[in-house]
């Protein structure tokens, strides 16, 4: 049985100076559009099967937008938008988003509330409780300062899959490990939560970022999620202010050189099958 290798995390756009005002003019290399024969070149050169898109816009229109993608390219396996988590509407609105069977997950953008304790709203919370029931993921996107309340929100829903993006977002550049490393091994020790080994070249120094210093953060999400719970992303386009697509896919083959063949196989493509049970045009043996 082959596992496939999937991306399970990369953004497309049309780019909007209003709507994408965060990139910012150290990330003027991404003020363009990004669309699916862009990406098509990349993941061909590394051998990726198939990739999960992730929302970059808080809209349904961007969530519409993705899904007909995904619809138009069988290697865009799974699609992760948004909703308004806090309508009361939402189980209904994300029943018909899943009708065409590529909405896997949904993700707010958290690390962008003013409030850091969003994610412990009520309203919020009974969005979440109308995922599981619909058999959807919720990424989370954060930074490390949000790891104790966000501990606390998964305790809430003990039987939702939740998916930590971008390993929570450490102060790579400071070389600071912690008290991430610290608030990482305790949100581990949920077996409900899958984390993605991405975004971490722009939590460094754009420009001065070195292997070994991304190193650490990489060894301690083995340590503490162990290669049955990552899985590999690309973050692009955003990966691309500090490192190119195959430059991070070769990084992490690397790191994960010296674990088993099976380990490396969850890494790169089987943890996020099964997270996100994705199928498709990769395999078919090896997505059930």
């Amino acid at each position: 049985m082959v596992t496939p290798k999937i991306d399970s995390h990369h953004h497309l756009w049309l780019y909007n100076p209003k709507e994408y005002d965060w990139i910012d003019e150290p990330m003027q290399a991404i003020r363009r559009d990004f669309l699916p024969p862009h990406l098509e070149s990349e993941i061909r050169a590394c051998g990726i099967d198939g990739t999960v898109v992730v929302q970059a816009r808080q809209t349904l229109e961007e969530t519409n937008w993705l899904l007909l993608l995904a619809a138009r390219n069988d290697w865009m396996l799974g699609v992760v938008g948004w909703a308004p988590l806090t309508d009361p509407a939402v189980p209904d609105l994300l029943a018909r988003l899943r009708e065409g069977g590529k909405l896997k997950g949904v993700r707010h953008i958290l690390q962008g509330e003013p409030d850091p304790e969003y994610m412990l709203r009520e309203d919020f919370n009974r969005g979440i409780g109308a995922l599981r029931q619909l058999g959807l993921v919720y990424d989370i996107l954060i930074y490390e300062r949000h790891l104790p309340q966000t501990v606390r929100f998964v305790d809430r829903h003990p039987d939702q899959v939740f998916v930590l993006d971008h390993i929570a977002k450490p102060r790579i550049r400071e070389g600071a490990l912690s008290p991430w490393r610290e608030h990482i091994r305790e949100l581990a020790r949920r077996p409900n939560v899958y984390c993605k080994v991405s975004g971490m070249v722009t939590e460094a120094d754009y420009r001065k970022w070195t292997e070994k210093q991304l190193r650490p953060y990489f060894d301690t999400v083995v340590e503490c999620f162990g290669p049955a719970r990552l899985m590999f992303g690309s973050d692009w386009p955003v990966c691309l202010v500090a490192c190119d697509y195959g430059r991070w896919f070769g990084i992490v083959r690397r790191w994960i050189a010296r674990l088993s063949a099976g380990e490396q196989a969850r890494i790169l493509g089987g943890t996020a099958v099964e997270a996100y049970k994705l199928a498709g045009k990769t395999d078919e043996s090896a997505l059930h």
